[in-house]
């Protein structure tokens, strides 16, 4: 087979790979150095999360959000390492080098949302709570995130590295962690809106749909947002199968999200009321409508599923959607007291704080700033 080269000049990629780099450590500077700033200052304290009944906030929202989107980026590169796709090819090194980058960012996140993260890793895998879901989602990302290093070292400066055989693994472990983060939620029956058998599907299926934005997204992002200046075979991809892909996942998440609302608002079992509230958000039908049904209109009519700029529109929408989707999921999920009383409101009031949202910042500058420092140097870019 012939080899695969970039259209654009080495100097223009390294041009544009170091002002990615530069952009990203200046946002995580702003994010990182407030937030930071604050934990020092003051600690945990400056979440505004409360003993009243809500324990997870906009951190863990942000972490989960960028795991399960390493999760998924991993398995769309398993298309060509695992199945052999070679359709897929041109995108998999960058699907890998994506996944370690949210996969560092998410858990920088937890780390600082956890206080004292040290003793949880080692304590986590040493009290042996074999029946917690929580319990296996630690020890599948250990390991999952040192495999996927031992992957991606052995395809520095390697654009002719071939298939790995450790992919499959790796992506058995994206799919086991997916799998699982939903078994965290849908396993809480004193969580009404979380408990269901049908959580770990929605996860891998949003999962999976995170990950063909970010691939659209960034690859469009290598090659300047010119459609022009992306390869054959990229393109073919992106107005061929991987859109169709796209707009599959897209359909199933509305089906999914749509039916679960319509569900909890037809429901009047105690700590499904939650849907009211959220329903009558305008973030709710800004994420169902604008972020999900729009997107899908421009993957599947062959006008817009072949205009690059529309190709990004449709990433970027879905970017923003699923981080509110999650959201939604996660807070809603925890607004219904579980024991009500005097002490505690029908539901329970949470507004991020202003260092919760600096994480959310220092997640996205960390993982574009191990993202384009790989693309700069390490050969993330190379093929695709």
């Amino acid at each position: 087979m012939a080899m695969m080269t970039d259209t654009s000049p080495a100097s223009v990629r390294g041009n544009h790979f170091l002002l990615h780099l530069i952009a990203a450590l200046a946002l995580l500077a702003i994010g990182g150095g407030y937030v930071l700033w604050e934990v020092f200052q003051f600690g945990k304290v400056q979440f505004n999360t409360t003993n009243a009944g809500i324990h997870w906030g906009l951190a863990i929202v942000t972490y989960d959000y960028f795991l399960l989107t390493s999760a998924g980026l991993a398995m769309v590169a398993s298309l060509w390492h695992v199945f052999g796709l070679e359709e897929f090819r041109p995108v998999a090194r960058r699907c890998l080098w994506l996944a370690m980058a949210g996969l560092i960012g998410g858990v920088a996140v937890l780390f600082l949302e956890l206080g004292n993260p040290w003793i949880a890793l080692w304590a986590t895998p040493l009290n042996m709570q074999m029946a917690s879901p929580l319990f296996w989602k630690v020890l599948l990302v250990g390991v999952y995130t040192i495999l996927l290093a031992i992957v991606l070292f052995g395809m520095i400066n390697k654009p002719d590295a071939g298939r790995n055989p450790l992919m499959m693994l790796v992506g058995l472990l994206a799919l086991a962690i997916t799998l699982v983060a939903g078994a965290v939620y849908g396993m809480m029956a004193m969580r009404p809106m979380w408990f269901g058998g049908e959580i770990p599907v929605v996860f891998l299926i949003e999962s999976f749909m995170g990950a063909l934005a970010f691939t659209v997204f960034f690859s469009h992002l290598k090659n300047g947002f010119s459609h022009g200046n992306m390869r054959p075979e990229t393109r073919s991809l992106f107005e061929g199968t991987l859109a169709r892909m796209f707009a599959i996942s897209i359909a199933l998440h509305f089906i999914l999200h749509a039916g679960r609302a319509v569900t909890g608002l037809w429901s009047n079992a105690e700590g499904l009321q939650v849907w009211e509230y959220l329903v009558a958000q305008p973030m709710f039908h800004i994420a169902l409508w604008g972020c999900v049904a729009l997107p899908f209109v421009l993957m599947v009519l062959p006008a817009t599923r072949s205009n690059g700029l529309m190709q990004v529109l449709a990433s970027l929408l879905v970017m923003v959607g699923l981080l509110i989707s999650r959201y939604e999921f996660i807070i809603g999920g925890q607004m219904v007291p579980l024991f009500k009383g005097t002490w505690a409101p029908d539901l329970l009031p949470y507004v991020p704080s202003t260092g919760e949202w600096a994480l959310l910042v220092l997640a996205v500058g960390l993982a574009n700033v191990v993202y384009a420092f790989a693309a700069w140097r390490l050969g993330a870019e190379d093929r695709g």
